[in-house]
């Protein structure tokens, strides 16, 4: 029924709008009819079950209706973005931008500037490093992105507190404060929760190796804080930046990245107890590891240039995609809504998987001008909060 009215009134729409192009003469009327003779409350109804790229090659205002809160909210893909070439010595506000890519639209909009008191200051290349990307990570949880640990000019974790971004809002906000900042951590998200562990503050301190913390996100904003954790058995995985994925109620993560001799440890959320991971599951974790909303784990091989999926059953990988060049040296990835999207190893590509086909479907996506990309994650488009269409209208 819904699909009738949108292609019946879509000549009448055309009619009302005389154009559609943004940078054209449109005033924003916060009442916009968008169904002629139909009440807004009832327009949503129709209009909602509707494809939103369909919605928008129509007109003005059902373009802007799918970016409304009254819209169910589509995903976009979200890049936490450095200018290219950049190497820096001394704290700058410009160090990392914030953008989604726009499915619907095709093409990148920069995020609302992030609180500047105190300072955001995130270092992804040093002149005393540089050929590595220094990581700035990043995590997802109930659809928000949330920043936790980054370094400095001077090397010292950039982050007292997490730095939230949620989408249906397009507001930042800050999460409860560490109580140990750290770089080079192990940084997880599941079921609400976010994970911290290991890593290191401003020095290396075996106490902070072995700690583990957890932030609740479904708890009231006023009785945030951040829980201690079992502790790890040892001090090993404040190596390198490491990303934990939620599988079958348990926390899992390696402490290498690549194919060097790694260990891999697996904690157990409800009985807050670490386990020993599988034999398969560490024996083919070679890169970035992600998981989706239906709880599959994907890794990049880095040397290969493959994908594949963790069959928790057999304890095996299987492979989607026995190489790639564009996902050799992938720094991370980030999965759900049957993607798989990746950082390429020099940042200048994010690579962009259809898993849901057979076999895969890859292509890349080129990062904004001047930028290079640090990290992505999968979340619900943002929200463009000038615009309520008035129910009663």
């Amino acid at each position: 029924m819904s699909s009738y009215i949108v292609l019946y009134t879509m000549n009448a729409a055309k009619k009302k709008i005389v154009s559609i192009n943004e940078n054209k003469q449109y005033h924003r009327q916060p009442d916009s009819v968008l169904l002629p003779g139909l009440p807004n409350h009832l327009a949503h109804l129709c209009l909602a079950t509707s494809p939103p790229s369909l919605l928008y090659r129509v007109c003005m205002s059902w373009r802007r209706f799918i970016y409304s809160p009254d819209f169910p909210p589509f995903f976009s893909l979200y890049a936490l973005l450095a200018p290219k070439n950049s190497v820096q010595d001394q704290c700058t506000s410009h160090s990392i931008g914030f953008f989604s890519f726009d499915t619907i639209a095709c093409k990148w909009r920069p995020l609302p500037t992030p609180p500047s008191n105190p300072p955001l200051c995130m270092l992804t290349r040093h002149p005393s490093f540089i050929s590595r990307i220094l990581p700035v990570q990043s995590v997802t949880a109930l659809g928000r992105l949330v920043l936790v640990a980054a370094n400095t000019h001077d090397f010292l974790p950039a982050l007292n507190r997490p730095l939230i971004f949620d989408p249906l809002s397009s507001n930042w906000s800050f999460g409860p404060p560490l109580s140990t900042p750290r770089r080079w951590c192990v940084t997880g998200s599941m079921d609400g929760s976010i994970y911290v562990a290991s890593g290191m503050g401003a020095r290396y301190h075996i106490d902070i190796a072995r700690s583990v913390e957890r932030w609740d996100l479904l708890e009231k904003e006023t009785g945030w804080k951040w829980k201690k954790r079992a502790e790890l058995r040892d001090g090993r995985f404040s190596r390198e930046a490491i990303e934990a994925v939620g599988y079958r109620g348990k926390l899992c993560m390696v402490n290498v990245k690549g194919r060097a001799v790694k260990e891999g440890a697996v904690l157990d959320v409800a009985s807050d107890e670490w386990e020993e991971m599988g034999k398969g599951m560490v024996g083919g974790w070679n890169g970035p590891a992600g998981v989706d909303d239906r709880g599959v784990i994907y890794v990049v091989d880095q040397e290969r240039g493959s994908l594949s999926k963790y069959n928790g059953d057999d304890d095996c990988w299987e492979e989607l995609i026995e190489h790639s060049e564009h996902l050799k040296g992938a720094e991370q990835i980030s999965a759900g809504r049957g993607r798989v999207c990746a950082v390429s190893g020099d940042g200048g590509k994010i690579v962009v998987v259809d898993v849901s086909g057979r076999p895969p479907n890859v292509w890349t996506l080129d990062p904004p001008q001047g930028m290079e990309a640090v990290a992505v994650h999968i979340l619900p488009r943002m929200t463009d909060q000038s615009f309520h269409c008035n129910a009663n209208n």
